[in-house]
């Protein structure tokens, strides 16, 4: 079953690993809290933490999200922190 045909009940949320250096260790965290983030999941999924655009962006006409999707930014030095851990 794909990750677009799962709801987040039947995901196994569990954390396996943060992939590159925690927000603190960034000097990523906002004044108001923000501190965007990308965690490995146990199922090898992904999960983000960023900004929410979901209702911002404009999509491509060859994309689309579903009702329980979100749009969110990653900040560019958070990603690439993250890509030494994909390889």
């Amino acid at each position: 079953m794909s990750i677009e045909q799962r709801d987040s009940g039947s995901m196994d949320l569990t954390i396996r690993r943060r992939l590159g250096t925690a927000p603190g260790e960034r000097g990523a965290c906002s004044p108001d809290g923000q501190c965007p983030d990308i965690f490995e999941l146990a199922s090898g999924d992904f999960a983000v933490i960023g900004v929410d655009v979901t209702f911002d962006l404009t999509l491509p006409v060859d994309a689309g999200r579903s009702e329980t999707e979100r749009i969110v930014v990653i900040p560019r030095p958070v990603f690439l922190a993250a890509m030494r851990d994909l390889a």
